[in-house]
């Protein structure tokens, strides 16, 4: 059975380590260690994971999260199966459709589908929300996360289509500046995280992203002024912390790399190895 780390499932779930863990930390899920301790999490993990945090973010209880996930998780398969996998909510019941069965799992009331693409595995999230006369920003948003995985210049122009409808709109300019990103368009990605931060202000997420990118491109001193500003806005980052404490070894800045690991060691409650 395949088993995936915890940067496939930040790529494949497009989730930071922070909320990995923070659904880790409440129970929802409990992954296998691998070697040095390493989280190791199964196809299953993924579903439940991604369900738990859509369920927390529609504010349902943590009590009925916990029940919900249970049963989901009882029906699950261990791998995706050649048929495919889709769920998705009617009314207030979860519905798993697995080739032409469909079976239902306890769940809160929220409209949410999860994709499953059999030939490589990958999952996409797709938020439903009622048709309306006129698309809205979010109504380009959940269009542009759609279509990510089968048509990533399509999803491109429907999140720079719900910006000019909410330049504020975060989520958007994230996953926007990510795509430019993965497309090795650095130039691009660059430009998009700047407007962003332009638009929205210093988003410690925004930051985040804009740092990452600056390695790639190279330009470590860049980053680590960027990872800054995110822990300045948002000391509990833990991610950040962790990044700037690498780079900052890496660049010979000893007194620093070892105040961000602490501090990473701090909000984790990871002991030092």
């Amino acid at each position: 059975m395949h088993q995936y780390g915890v940067r496939e499932v930040e790529k494949l779930l497009r989730l930071p380590r922070s909320t990995i863990r923070a659904l880790i930390d409440a129970g929802f899920v409990s992954p296998a260690r691998g070697p040095r301790k390493a989280w190791r999490f199964s196809f299953q993990d993924l579903i439940v994971l991604r369900t738990a945090q859509a369920l927390v973010a529609a504010k349902v209880p943590a009590k009925r999260i916990t029940r919900s996930v249970r049963e989901l998780r009882r029906h699950l398969p261990e791998a995706m199966p050649l048929s495919g996998l889709s769920i998705c909510a009617v009314a207030d019941k979860v519905v798993v459709k697995e080739g032409a069965s469909r079976w239902q799992a306890e769940s809160g009331q929220y409209l949410l589908a999860f994709e499953g693409d059999p030939a490589n595995g990958s999952l996409s999230v797709m938020e439903r929300k009622p048709a309306a006369p006129k698309a809205s920003a979010n109504d380009w948003f959940d269009r542009g996360i759609d279509l990510e995985e089968t048509d990533p210049a399509g999803a491109l122009q429907a999140y720079a289509e719900a910006i000019e409808l909410d330049p504020k709109l975060v989520d958007a300019h994230v996953n926007r500046g990510w795509l430019l990103h993965e497309a090795g368009r650095f130039d691009e990605a660059e430009q998009a995280y700047r407007a962003a931060i332009d638009a929205c202000g210093s988003e410690p997420l925004l930051l985040y992203n804009l740092g990452v990118l600056l390695v790639d491109m190279d330009r470590k001193k860049e980053a680590v002024e960027v990872y800054e500003g995110a822990v300045r806005v948002n000391p509990g980052f833990a991610d950040c912390h962790y990044n700037l404490a690498l780079l900052c070894e890496e660049l010979d800045m000893p007194r620093e790399a070892i105040r961000h690991m602490a501090q990473y060691r701090k909000l984790t409650g990871s002991r030092p190895e």
